[in-house]
């Protein structure tokens, strides 16, 4: 089975216009391959910035960032899970995968659409799903871009707790079933505990890594005596703030 690229972020400085300090400076990061890793701390502390610097949408900062020893902006691009479904209205379900995917057929597009338990829905278009159904397909879209390099940002953002609960669960079978590299934005100490296998917390302004945390039990495997645990190393590591 295939497994995800390396990554290494060496962000020197990333400074918006007009800022009095930068967003990011001196941030350096590795991901093994096939890690599933949580960036977690508050809003605006520069966790969705790094997303975009490593997949490329947002070029202007200082410092280098690799794929598997490949610059990012020339590294195949990678399944991108936004904090919305940003699904092409004018395009069917299965289409919308194929529009970031083209060599995926229609069947093949139906069957990842089962995966994430939306079998027989790639006809309908975007207004025809509710909000879940949406989020499913923007899950199985990333997935479909194959790159081994999955980015989400706040994959489950106001869904409710038992749809989040169903997304939780087909993230971590497909990640099984696809061994990607995952970098996954949340501020809830909850998400890491559930999906990652490591987790770093950035506090400050600019931000800093305050706590690199291991979290080595499989998924699969974490009681809730495990996540309790899990959690309070996460919260422990950030009291300045509740995440």
């Amino acid at each position: 089975m295939a497994s995800g690229p390396g990554v290494t972020l060496d962000i020197a400085a990333k400074r918006f216009p007009g800022a009095a300090a930068p967003l990011l400076d001196k941030l350096q990061l590795t991901l093994a391959p096939s890690s599933v890793v949580a960036l977690v701390g508050p809003s605006g502390v520069g966790k969705s910035t790094i997303l975009r610097l490593l997949a490329g949408i947002d070029r202007d900062f200082a410092g280098t960032i690799s794929i598997d020893g490949v610059p990012a902006h020339l590294a195949p691009t990678p399944g991108f899970v936004f904090q919305d479904p940003r699904l092409l209205p004018w395009l069917r379900a299965a289409d919308n995968i194929r529009a970031v995917a083209p060599a995926i057929t229609l069947n093949m597009a139906e069957t990842v659409l089962a995966q994430v338990g939306l079998s027989g829905a790639g006809t309908l278009y975007p207004h025809q799903l509710s909000g879940g159904m949406q989020r499913r397909v923007a899950l199985a879209r990333a997935f479909s871009v194959n790159a081994g390099l999955l980015l989400l940002d706040e994959p489950f953002v106001s869904l409710d707790r038992v749809l989040v609960g169903e997304m939780q669960q087909v993230f971590t079978r497909l990640v099984a079933q696809t061994r990607p590299t995952v970098l996954i934005v949340t501020h809830l100490a909850e998400d890491a505990a559930l999906l990652a296998d490591r987790a770093i917390v950035l506090a400050g302004r600019p931000a800093r890594i305050a706590a690199d945390i291991a979290l080595p039990v499989p998924p699969a495997q974490r009681d809730a005596a495990i996540l309790a645990d899990y959690r309070a190393q996460l919260e422990a590591a950030s009291p300045a703030y509740s995440i």
